[in-house]
């Protein structure tokens, strides 16, 4: 295996020994042969490394490793640190791959060269009912990949499809890797991506599937528990996006909206506030007097971060103000 063509997958464990298995065996099914799977044990309580030792004997291209410290973020710092490859790729030990996938992305990546990410389409699955809330979720990404505009609603929610990405090596170090320590990681990771300006190659098609269960870490980890990761989006919006020239104004007033005004106010951020609810037009909130909409219509240079819950009243602001790329959604 040269270099050049391997592709090092990088995979932390930690108690998935109900679904290891299918997960190994999705791997070492695949069209694509230049791989090695660096895995590192998160201080598995169950029989998930003696798993992961018995696929180790079977296959030189499994390395198998125990977590450095504590969490998924220093497991996949782990296995990062022992990658040889040309090509980076992550890996949950709870999904599967579908067969052509570690294929499709590195020809992709070959095909466009470096400066790029490699993405495909996502699919829930679940042994138990599934809710209507995960396919909407993965059809609104798949959407997203389709159109290879991902990063254009990164505000709203994580927008590379983890862990159905590829990446050169040399830009994942660009993006600094696994070095951060935010949670939760896929975002940061994703808003990183965003920062060093890669562009998006889409594949098209199905290439990884999601299994969702009871113990999923995005359902009972603390690190994964606030859906709307506020801090996050504000502290990148203001690294990446924000236009000290231009007035900033903040358009809802709900729970969100709250949540935002107050990192901003934290941060010593100027804005002004609007909303269309003509109960709160007028009101004080933690100092600053609520505006009508029509206000960013009367000013010349503005950007505006949307904290709207409706679906249907953002569908009304992206076609009112349709022309205009100052308008950042975070719902």
């Amino acid at each position: 295996m040269g270099l050049k063509t391997l592709i090092s997958i990088l995979m932390p464990v930690k108690n998935t020994e109900d679904f290891l298995e299918d997960c190994l065996d999705s791997i070492l099914q695949q069209e694509e042969t230049s791989w090695e799977l660096l895995v590192t044990d998160d201080h598995s309580t169950d029989h998930s490394f003696s798993i992961l030792k018995k696929y180790a004997k079977k296959d030189s291209r499994i390395k198998v490793f125990k977590n450095e410290g504590q969490g998924i973020i220093n497991a996949l710092r782990t296995s990062y640190k022992n990658a040889t490859g040309h090509f980076i790729t992550r890996m949950d030990s709870d999904d599967k791959m579908a067969s052509q996938k570690l294929k499709k992305l590195r020809l992709a990546l070959e095909n466009k060269g470096k400066g790029h990410i490699a993405l495909g389409f996502v699919e829930y699955f679940s042994e138990n009912a599934l809710g209507e809330g995960y396919k909407k979720y993965a059809d609104w990404l798949n959407q997203l990949s389709l159109n290879e505009n991902n990063f254009s609603d990164i505000y709203k929610e994580c927008v590379i499809p983890s862990p159905c990405w590829m990446i050169h090596k040399v830009d994942f170090e660009k993006c600094n890797a696994f070095h951060s320590d935010i949670y939760p990681e896929d975002y940061d990771l994703c808003f990183r991506f965003y920062k060093n300006d890669l562009k998006i190659i889409s594949c098209k098609e199905t290439l990884h599937y999601w299994r969702d269960h009871s113990s999923r870490a995005s359902r009972n980890d603390p690190n994964y528990s606030d859906n709307r990761f506020t801090n996050i989006k504000v502290d990148y919006f203001l690294r990446i996006d924000h236009n000290k020239n231009k007035i900033l104004f903040l358009w809802g007033a709900g729970k969100k909206g709250k949540k935002i005004a107050q990192k901003l106010i934290e941060n010593k951020i100027a804005f002004r506030w609007v909303c269309n609810n003509p109960k709160k037009i007028g009101k004080d909130i933690y100092g600053i007097i609520l505006e009508d909409e029509n206000t960013i219509l009367k000013t010349k240079s503005f950007q505006v971060i949307v904290s709207v819950s409706s679906p249907d009243e953002n569908k009304k602001i992206r076609h009112k103000f349709k022309n205009n790329n100052d308008f950042y959604f975070f719902s």
